[in-house]
């Protein structure tokens, strides 16, 4: 009547229900035998047809088809069980059911794990081919094989340096496409499986999505940013890693959110969810241990560029003027050019890192920065003025330490500007300013070593105001 046997046959039954309530004394045996006549004839060819012309020509078509019927078939005997069919009507219609199916269950996750597999592949081999991009072959092996490599500052296999021009190799759209054909096959699982054999089911699943997005996209994309990330005395170098770390965060924040929403339900009671977590646990460890690594390689290339900076527009008449009288500016060109640089890249970080990780990357910036600026000051002699101009320049580089935010970075550079005290202090005030609070707590040596870089330590005998 609608062209749709679902709707046909509750509509039929619940016609005449009534009349055969009415007519047979035996209503519920002749109510079960139409039913089973309509499922074992008009439903099974119906279900025959849909799937048999798919099964092999469009295997995306034969799943979807399958879930649908499937689905169907279930609601319809849901509402076929309101009638009165006999003592144990729920094993008759489940019997029913399972006469039609049970041929396609049988073969069904060995099909979903070959369309994934294939489907996976051709979504990833799609969007290299975009980028003009030949894969590269990568290493894999154990997280203490990977720590050992990185331990030994050894080449990753990729070899040498490589120009990736930007591109960091991640894409939001790959991404969304393989969790959605996993969500679909996960919906497909729950409804298909037989009960007994969900949980396995399922992490064979989990199992093709962490292959296709974790291992052949994300952990590749670190590879080649690792790959592409320069050695620390490089000149200018375009630092792309964090943009990769930005991304690499992203896509796993919905990697775990798929996890979480999709996969637990279905394993939360058996015994592959200590299977599940494990897994997990073990691919964000790979993925943590080369984040680092390319995060620590990039801070010693953002510490070069600084010395690079350093190097070149820092003068040693910078610190001794040829005319103390005549001094014009406020901080030196080489401070203020440092200070540019580090804006920009604290600004990066923050942008590229969420919660706790700026905080944690920032620090290891800032004493990194500071341990420069320290050592970077130690190779000069000072005059009087020359001083004043250091004060001024760590004025400046503490200005630009507030910008990361953390504590003890500024507290660091609040130390150095009054250990740069010391460079202009008249030589009867060494020892109370070398007393006073940001000093007291110090090595003495190191104080030493700070009032010996002033021009006059020799001509006036510093050294004895000190000791």
């Amino acid at each position: 009547m609608r062209n749709d046997v679902f709707e046909d046959t509750a509509a039929l039954c619940q016609r005449v229900n009534s009349q055969v309530g009415e007519v047979f004394s035996s209503p519920e045996t002749v109510m079960a035998k139409l039913i089973q006549n309509i499922f074992e004839n008009k439903l099974q060819a119906h279900v025959k047809e849909k799937l048999d012309s798919t099964r092999h020509s469009d295997v995306e078509q034969y799943l979807k088809n399958l879930y649908d019927l499937y689905t169907r078939t279930t609601a319809l005997a849901t509402k076929l069980s309101e009638f009165n069919l006999g003592s144990d009507k729920h094993t008759f219609l489940s019997k029913l059911i399972k006469s039609i199916f049970s041929s396609y269950l049988e073969s069904y996750m060995d099909m979903e794990r070959d369309y994934l597999r294939t489907r996976g592949g051709m979504i990833l081999q799609r969007y290299y081919d975009s980028k003009n991009h030949q894969k590269r072959p990568i290493g894999t092996g154990s997280i203490q094989e990977l720590k050992e490599r990185i331990r030994q500052r050894t080449n990753l296999p990729l070899g040498p340096s490589i120009d990736t021009h930007g591109e960091t190799f991640l894409s939001p759209e790959l991404v969304v496409n393989l969790l959605q054909e996993t969500r679909h096959a996960f919906e497909r699982c729950h409804r298909l499986s037989d009960p007994a054999d969900l949980s396995r089911h399922a992490f064979s699943i989990f199992l093709l999505l962490v292959e296709h997005l974790c291992v052949d996209h994300i952990d590749y994309a670190l590879e080649i940013g690792l790959a592409a990330i320069p050695s620390a005395d490089a000149k200018n170098a375009n630092l792309y890693f964090l943009d990769v770390v930005q991304q690499a965060n992203s896509i796993f924040h919905l990697f775990d959110k798929q996890f979480n929403d999709q996969l637990m339900p279905l394993i939360s009671s058996s015994p592959k969810l200590a299977e599940c977590l494990h897994k997990k646990k073990e691919v964000i460890e790979q993925m943590e241990v080369k984040l680092d690594n390319g995060i620590d390689r990039t801070l010693n290339c953002m510490v070069g560029q600084m010395k690079h900076i350093l190097a070149t527009e820092q003068k040693k008449t910078d610190f001794r003027p040829e005319d103390e009288n005549n001094v014009m500016i406020q901080y030196t060109a080489a401070c203020s050019k440092v200070c540019v640089y580090v804006r920009r890249q604290v600004e990066h970080v923050r942008k590229s890192m969420d919660g706790k990780n700026v905080d944690t990357v920032l620090t290891e910036l800032g004493v990194r920065f500071h341990r420069l600026i320290h050592e970077h000051l130690q190779q000069f002699s000072y005059s009087s003025m020359g001083g004043m101009l250091a004060i001024c320049d760590v004025a400046e580089y503490r200005r630009c330490a507030k910008d990361f935010r953390v504590p003890l970075v500024l507290q660091l550079f609040d130390t150095l500007h009054a250990l740069c005290n010391l460079l202009v202090v008249a030589p009867d005030n060494l020892k109370q300013v070398c007393s006073g609070e940001q000093l007291t707590n110090l090595d003495r040596n190191l104080l030493h070593a700070f009032v010996q870089l002033r021009v006059d330590y020799r001509q006036s005998r510093l050294g004895r105001h000190f000791s």
